[in-house]
């Protein structure tokens, strides 16, 4: 009797003990599936707001453009191996249309009276230093927006005056995507890659200084930044017309000045954790731009 007992014990820990291992694999596949589920879901998401997105595009044919152009009459401008025609379509809305190569593949983009911002740098077409400081803060803005808003993180690795459109109002656009990198969320910050992003991100000119090696040009454009800020600090006069356009003719604003001059050096560090985000970037060019208001109204004298 004794020894049935204890053998109804043994069964009865045996059912017990499998009964707890079949609970903890349900409980893992459960689990499993649950996640497996969510991140399916998660791409799902992901994909169905990138085809609202693209089914947003307005679609027009070769035969459409080729009439709204005049039989691509009036060029706008004129790259390496596109060109943009001024169009207007059937709802008379004026737009830019891009050729790309010589195949008939084109891109509709909306029409911007003021062209890009190297019209005006590196041309007799001078804008005021308001509209450059404006041009600096909406071009952060939307690199903020690249690098911290979307999706995915976007680099766009070619940051330069010919691709910065200008509206009526000066407000910039940022054109030319195509060499933009994606990059996933949970990986490190865009502004902290490696150097061979940053020397894609600073720019081809600086003012009429024009290198043809690479690395000489970074050199050369990190002493002018840093030979400037020095000038800053000692209050040397000719420190601030050194690093503006004469062409503005000392109408400038001296707190935006060496805030961006400081901006530009820090960007420019080899070491990448030394280097701003973009949102950062943003914030100090808005406090910049109350301290200049609050600068004009105190001071009616004041360069702004």
């Amino acid at each position: 009797m004794y020894a049935t007992k204890v053998k109804r014990m043994k069964w009865a820990y045996l059912y017990w003990f499998a009964s707890v291992i079949d609970a903890i694999e349900m409980i893992f596949i459960v689990a499993s599936s649950w996640l497996l589920f969510k991140r399916h879901d998660v791409s799902d998401v992901v994909k169905e707001g990138y085809r609202v997105i693209a089914s947003q595009f307005t679609k027009f044919s070769y035969f459409e453009l080729k009439k709204a152009t005049s039989n691509f009459k009036e060029e706008l401008g004129k790259g390496a191996s596109e060109a943009v025609f001024k169009s207007v379509l059937a709802d008379e809305r004026v737009v830019a249309v891009k050729i790309l190569g010589d195949v008939h593949r084109l891109l509709v983009y909306e029409y911007v009276e003021n062209q890009s911002l190297d019209q005006h740098l590196f041309s007799r077409n001078v804008i005021g230093w308001k509209e450059r400081f404006k041009v600096a803060l909406g071009t952060a803005k939307g690199l903020a927006y690249l690098h911290h808003e979307c999706l995915e993180w976007v680099i766009h690795c070619d940051v330069k005056p010919e691709n910065i459109l200008l509206d009526g109002e000066f407000e910039p656009k940022i054109l030319d995507f195509g060499l933009a990198k994606l990059s996933q969320r949970d990986r490190k910050n865009p502004e902290f890659s490696v150097s061979e992003e940053q020397k894609l991100v600073k720019g081809n000119r600086l003012s009429n200084l024009v290198l043809e090696d690479g690395e000489e040009q970074e050199t050369e454009l990190t002493k002018f930044l840093r030979d400037i800020k020095r000038k800053f600090k000692s209050e040397e006069v000719t420190g601030i017309e050194d690093g503006v356009d004469t062409r503005l003719s000392g109408e400038f604003n001296r707190i935006q000045v060496e805030k961006m001059n400081e901006i530009g050096i820090s960007c420019l560090e080899e070491d990448k954790n030394r280097r701003p985000t973009m949102d950062s970037i943003v914030q100090a060019l808005l406090e910049c731009e109350e301290g200049a208001r609050v600068q004009s109204n105190s001071d009616p004298h004041s360069n702004i």
